[in-house]
């Protein structure tokens, strides 16, 4: 049944299998776990990150494409959920209708771009979605009629999911069950629907086509698949997933801005947990956006635990101040790069085909 469920692609390592259903728990159980505001943040950060690093791993890490619009579906997606919700006001058909524009729209997109570019060499696409992605940040910017402009767009979600919404009026198991807390299930829900729907577009004949254009596009055109067409359609089923990630972030933030979707760091962001994770792996977006996210939240905080005991050590409580938490993620990046030069899953199911080979 799980083998079902997972489309047959299992961890194939015990540690793996161990990490991902501790992931899975501690994400499901958040809310009752840790039942801060900055604790709920973090894990709603984190399910919106494994659905858009999964999307772009099936554009660079199944297709070997190199892309860098996808922050632009990403924005994409927020805006369309944003807008819909400021002009027509707080209600399901709001929401209904904004993520069906933002699906159509990125559809279109997607497709130009994938017809139009794709038969270029890897670079000069890259090029490309680098241009588009930098005109689509500018002009959401200076539409400020629509897009609220750097301001952006401060909106109202269904009444069922504002916070001010309470369910029980006791907590229960420290959870305060009210409009925050039906949101959060909303994004886990469709966070795991998505990775599933992901993990069967990958161990289909179709996905199987798009690691052999990975592995040798030349050899895929010789035995008859029409590489450009395959290369189109891993382009427009990674912008869509992309685009719902944005429409998942808008619901749980209710505001929107260029800096929130559209920005180049989170680009950067993304490839960083492609990288740490490991490319053409489902599962690598799922380990790698935890590590990135939670470091990125909490490493200052560790930090300050750190500088508070060495204070008064010259050069120790410079190097452990929480100013420099920058400095010590790009060092954990380094390490977690050269001790994992594939990634964690890839580490880890390497380290189970060695043990299979002794």
């Amino acid at each position: 049944m799980i083998s079902r469920l997972l489309s047959h692609d299992l961890p194939r390592n015990r540690w793996l299998a161990a990490i991902l259903v501790v992931i899975v728990l501690g994400l499901a159980l958040t809310p009752f776990l840790f039942p801060s505001t900055k604790a709920l943040n973090v894990g709603a950060k984190i399910l919106v990150f494994i659905v858009l690093v999964a999307s772009f791993d099936l554009l660079l890490g199944y297709t070997g494409i190199v892309s860098f619009a996808h922050t632009m579906f990403f924005g994409i997606g927020a805006y369309g959920v944003a807008i819909a919700s400021t002009r027509l006001g707080p209600g399901w058909g709001a929401l209904a209708l904004g993520v069906g524009v933002a699906l159509v729209v990125a559809l279109v997109l997607s497709l130009v771009i994938g017809l139009f570019s794709l038969r270029v060499k890897a670079i000069f696409f890259a090029m490309i979605t680098l241009a588009v992605a930098s005109a689509f940040l500018s002009l959401a910017s200076q539409l400020s009629e629509f897009t609220g402009g750097e301001d952006g767009l401060n909106f109202k979600v269904p009444e069922a999911l504002q916070p001010g919404t309470q369910y029980l009026e006791e907590p229960f198991f420290g959870a305060s069950i009210d409009g925050r807390f039906l949101s959060y299930y909303l994004l886990f829900v469709a966070t795991v629907v998505l990775v599933l729907v992901m993990l069967r577009i990958v161990n289909s004949p179709f996905g199987r086509v798009l690691q052999a254009i990975r592995e040798n596009d030349f050899r895929a055109e010789a035995i008859g698949y029409r590489v450009v067409v395959y290369r189109t359609l891993s382009n427009v089923l990674s912008a869509l997933f992309a685009t719902l990630a944005g429409c998942l972030l808008a619901i749980w933030l209710r505001y929107n801005g260029p800096d929130t979707s559209l920005s180049f760091e989170i680009m950067l962001d993304i490839l960083l947990i492609v990288v740490i994770g490991g490319m053409g792996t489902v599962y690598g977006a799922v380990v790698g956006s935890v590590l990135f996210v939670i470091a990125q939240n909490y490493l200052q905080d560790l930090l300050k635990l750190g500088a508070s005991a060495v204070e008064g050590v010259p050069v120790a409580s410079q190097l452990v101040s929480p100013d420099r938490w920058l400095l010590w993620l790009g060092l954990l990046f380094v390490l977690s790069v050269y001790h994992f030069p594939t990634g964690v899953v890839g580490r880890l199911r390497a380290l189970r085909s060695k043990g299979r080979r002794s």
